[in-house]
């Protein structure tokens, strides 16, 4: 049995693929059939040490990218994208897998067209609440649909879709407590605040956590996902402006958290500030109140409808990109810090909201289509 993944290249396309992939080792064991040969197909591998830990084999397909607004680029990724399907059509017929699994973005694009073409059974995931331009594509010809909010089961047809919630990884979806203060060199008893802005890091909410730093680090630790392209201005800044503060070792930046040190930081965490993608699942599974904060320009608007329906389930505040302030930031700190029975309510909501199943559901359908499949073959 061959299962081709493909998706585009940022973390919350892939690190899913490797929560499904996960659940699909997980009930081969189970039911006890042949192991499966697993495949990620796209334009760069995004973590290659961690497909070759996982046993999935990368097969790099490359996929231009079609930019929304004007740009010269758009011209040469029309050529990119033409060897792309050229390149795809070729490795999926070479493969010839029993199914595939697309979780959208731009570099998935090439191998679903490939795989309608040699009519290979398709299965797609979308994280959104406003499908992205491939997943809604492809949704025309998928064999099954799985999405992550309610708000997304709309836009498919309705007898192919499901709403399973998003697939996270079982390394990230448990928070580690103990030793997570020692780990993380954060002194006990101080109320810690998590800041993510997504695998590469938010300009707009590391600007506004350094202008309040000095007094945000008097009451809390601050541990700050910054992304690798950040860190280095981020941690100059915060040098100079808690010079003076008696309690400048209470900022802790980072320009990646690893599983592990994610778990930590999950562990000790009281309050989580985010963007809207992926991630707010993984804040559900941990339980922890947020402050979330969506890009204001994004396809479909989907990062502000992500985060108004994770508001509505009652786990977070929202603050729009245009509102976003320093001290508005520190101050919705300050009220779910304080605030208990309103931290209590939506860590309860955080909960309700995750889906602990989704990349078992997700991973059946896909053995369950490939398995026809290839009696079928």
């Amino acid at each position: 049995m061959r299962i081709l993944f493909t998706g585009g290249g940022t973390g919350g396309h892939f690190y899913p693929i490797i929560a499904v992939a996960d659940a699909v080792k997980d009930i081969i064991k189970e039911k006890r059939l042949l192991d499966p040969e697993l495949y990620y197909a796209s334009n760069s591998p995004y973590n290659a040490g961690l497909l070759f830990e996982k046993e999935i084999t990368f097969k790099k397909v490359r996929a231009g990218k079609l930019r929304r607004y004007f740009s010269v680029l758009n011209f040469f990724d029309l050529f990119t994208t033409a060897w792309g399907i050229l390149t795809a059509l070729v490795t999926v017929y070479k493969l010839y897998p029993d199914v595939v699994f697309g979780k959208g973005g731009y570099a998935s694009f090439p191998v679903l067209l490939a795989a309608k073409i040699l009519r290979i059974p398709v299965v797609i995931h979308e994280s959104d609440t406003v499908p992205g331009r491939v997943t809604a594509w492809a949704g025309k010809f998928a064999d099954k649909i799985a999405v992550s909010y309610a708000e997304a089961a709309q836009y498919f047809p309705v007898e192919k879709v499901a709403v399973v919630g998003n697939p996270v990884r079982p390394d990230i979806a448990l928070p580690i407590s103990e030793g997570a203060r020692e780990f993380l060199q954060i002194e006990q008893e101080v109320p810690v605040v998590l800041i993510l802005g997504g695998s590469q890091g938010a300009s707009l909410i590391n600007d506004a956590v350094l202008e309040d730093l000095p007094a945000l680090v008097e009451k809390y630790a601050i541990i700050h996902q910054a992304g690798p392209l950040n860190l280095e201005e981020v941690q100059a800044t915060a040098n100079a402006v808690l010079f003076s503060s008696a309690h400048k070792d209470r900022y802790k930046p980072f320009d990646y958290l690893n599983p592990l040190a994610m778990r930590m930081a999950a562990g000790v965490a009281s309050v989580v500030v985010s963007r809207a993608g992926s991630t707010l699942f993984e804040i559900a599974s941990w339980g922890i109140p947020s402050i979330i904060i969506p890009i204001s320009d994004t396809n479909g608007d989907h990062q502000r409808q992500n985060a108004f329906a994770y508001a509505r389930a009652g786990a977070c505040a929202v603050i729009e990109e245009n509102n976003l302030t320093a001290h508005l930031l520190g101050s919705e700190i300050d009220r779910l810090m304080t605030n208990k029975a309103e931290h209590d309510t939506m860590s309860a909501a955080a909960k309700a909201f995750y889906k602990p199943q989704a990349a078992h559901e997700v991973a059946e359908e896909i053995l369950k289509i490939a398995l026809s499949h290839e009696i079928e073959k």
